[in-house]
């Protein structure tokens, strides 16, 4: 079955952009790629319980299973070894990206205490967008009883797009929270 977003995005969205932008054929329009999860560790990545934990946690906010990733370097002030573990990450794409897209933005944003909107500022020169919530907690999927400590996570989206200010009318169109520029 079709993801609604995935509906909708096909339907309506893209044809919108296409209009708005003035672009001669419909896959010119910008379009999410994948989207990546990050949840960093630190130092309680040699600890295998809460690993383990984490990782029942990323799953279910996800849909797969998280990859274990780890530091590439030695840094004594950081206090981190070659070779241990560092984070987990998920990478969504096709129908679990446009589900997990769908639940974040109807969903999960709204349940962050104190939401203002997601800055318009985290779109780097190729037109991906990338931002922080710090409690993972507020995806229904996480039991909240069962959460040993609140983590944050890293979310980037990536979008085959021309420009930033292209990526950033699709993340419009998909109904992204983003803060008013004259707003506080």
């Amino acid at each position: 079955m079709t993801p609604r977003l995935k509906e909708l995005f096909i339907k309506e969205i893209q044809p919108s952009l296409k209009e708005k932008f003035g672009l001669k054929n419909i896959y010119m329009t910008p379009n999410l790629t994948k989207v990546v999860i990050n949840m960093g560790l630190g130092l309680d990545g040699n600890d295998n319980k809460i690993v383990k934990s984490c990782e029942q946690d990323l799953a279910s906010i996800g849909g797969q299973k998280p990859v274990v990733t780890k530091f590439k370097k030695s840094i004594s002030n950081f206090k981190t070894r070659k070779g241990t573990n560092a984070g987990l990450k998920v990478t969504l794409r096709k129908n679990k990206m446009y589900e997990f897209i769908d639940r974040l933005v109807n969903i999960a944003l709204p349940r962050i205490k104190d939401f203002r909107g997601l800055s318009s500022d985290g779109f780097d020169k190729f037109g991906n967008y990338t931002f922080g919530i710090k409690e993972h907690i507020i995806f229904p999927e996480v039991n909240f009883d069962k959460v040993d400590k609140i983590r944050g996570l890293d979310i980037t989206i990536v979008i085959s797009s021309k420009s930033k200010d292209h990526s950033f009318e699709l993340l419009k169109k998909l109904n992204f929270p983003f803060k008013n520029k004259g707003a506080n």
